[in-house]
């Protein structure tokens, strides 16, 4: 219900009615993290088209104590979703990345009869590798559709990306489901296992998918009887569909996905080596000038996105070393010690981050154990 009663400082932009009284229960209403699986073609295309939420002035303290108990609840609430939803820098790193998928994209332009490359994201955990692929996916999708439109000409839904997550014992017959539950077809569960390769592959031609993102790779054991035919299985895929792979996962180098399991002189004659790019993510260090600096520059671009009555420029970059050994670099851990600190800076009334709150605050365990031992 719209009322006449306004509040001071209250934020404009997006807003449909200027009257109403608590205008951050509706940007919550329309902007509060919304549950979706991107391993849906439902939730992939929420992921894709979704818009970026509109900022919202950030009250004084003086404001906000002229807030009703509720108007201060919501008012804070919209905050903490804000702060928790930190922006994507185009690091060295996520730069990186994508020039290298780029440059194997080029192979994507091939003819159907020819085959592609694929990328291999491969690193330690927290690295950001997982946010690096979908949003990859995401600017390609994009322009795919603005180039091409909705359909196909055969009239089907026109998918340009699929994103398939794998489990923990993972078989040939559950990866095919995985990517056949992407697009909702209705024999994912009930169909055979050389069915369920068809099916996949029919889908893909028929959705015009040119990439599909395969996360959390790691989970296969290239070393087992499964692992090693969801490797094969994974190359007749490439073989059949006329799309590039990007293949995510923790320590591929290490657990043998390049040389399909194999050992010794058998490992030359795995097919995955020659075929795939391997790309390395690695962590922020500031052991030289130029990665000091580009540290500070991701810290400068995090501390203009945080709502806080009392931030200021270089509230984190003037403790880019302490939350550089907190973190050891990781964006992941980087991020996760920020919404808790923000979380701290807004229930405590300080509204700001200082040393105290950025030292005290929890983070990851490995992140912790990673600075008593630094």
């Amino acid at each position: 219900m719209c009322s006449t009663r306004t509040t001071p400082n209250t934020p404009t932009a997006g807003w449909r009615c200027s009257t109403i009284s608590n205008p951050w229960a509706t940007w919550l209403g329309a902007h509060a993290p919304k549950a979706y699986s991107l391993s849906r073609k439902q939730g992939w295309a929420r992921f894709v088209q979704t818009a970026p939420r509109p900022r919202f002035e950030v009250l004084s303290r003086t404001a906000m104590d002229a807030l009703s108990q509720e108007e201060l609840e919501d008012y804070n609430e919209a905050r903490m979703v804000w702060n928790a939803n930190l922006p994507t820098v185009r690091t060295q790193q996520l730069e990186a990345t994508y020039r290298v998928i780029d440059q194997v994209m080029a192979s994507g332009r091939r003819d159907a009869s020819s085959l592609r490359g694929m990328v291999v994201v491969d690193a330690h955990p927290g690295l950001g590798k997982t946010t690096a692929a979908p949003r990859y996916g995401r600017d390609f999708q994009r322009r795919e559709l603005r180039r091409y439109g909705l359909e196909t000409d055969e009239g089907h839904q026109r998918l340009p990306v699929a994103f398939v997550p794998l489990s923990a014992g993972m078989t040939l017959k559950s990866l095919n489901k995985k990517l056949l539950e992407f697009y909702g077809h209705p024999a994912a569960s009930k169909s055979t296992r050389a069915e369920l390769g068809s099916l996949a592959v029919d889908c893909v031609l028929s959705c015009e998918t040119r990439l599909i993102i395969v996360d959390d790779l790691h989970f296969v054991n290239f070393r087992h009887r499964d692992g090693t035919e969801v490797s094969n299985h994974l190359k007749w895929l490439a073989n059949e569909m006329p799309v590039t792979f990007v293949y995510v996962g923790v320590g591929l180098l290490e657990r043998s996905f390049f040389d399909e399991g194999m050992d010794g002189t058998d490992a030359a004659l795995a097919q995955t080596g020659r075929r795939a790019t391997r790309c390395p993510v690695v962590p922020f260090t500031i052991k030289s000038t130029n990665g000091f600096r580009a540290w500070a520059e991701l810290l400068e671009a995090f501390e203009k996105h945080l709502m806080l009555a009392r931030a200021h420029p270089g509230m984190l970059s003037e403790h880019a070393k302490l939350l550089h050994r907190r973190t050891q670099g990781r964006i992941g851990s980087l991020t996760g010690l920020l919404d808790r600190a923000c979380y701290v800076a807004i229930t405590s009334g300080t509204e700001r981050l200082t040393e105290q709150i950025l030292t005290d605050v929890p983070i990851d365990n490995a992140a912790d154990a990673g600075e008593r031992t630094a």
